[in-house]
């Protein structure tokens, strides 16, 4: 996944969130994604960005976890 700052993707639950930063773990130098919820900007979230890139497993089938959106 090429991710980069001001793009929107929507997590499998259906909430729009912008990415605001690419950052690295002070300790561990881990890559993670700083996103913020659309609807409720105030909503900051950090993720290890292979966590935000992963699939996940809903009903049984393979799902994005996050998926890019284009023309927000």
């Amino acid at each position: 996944m090429n991710i980069s700052t001001g793009q929107v993707y929507k997590h499998y639950k259906g909430n729009p969130y912008k990415i605001i930063a690419l950052a690295k773990h002070s300790e561990t130098l881990e890559e993670m994604v700083v996103y913020q919820d659309q609807n409720e900007p105030e909503k900051v979230w950090v993720r290890p960005r292979a966590l935000f890139e992963s699939d996940k497993i809903i009903d049984g089938k393979k799902v994005q976890r996050f998926t890019k959106i284009t023309g927000f």
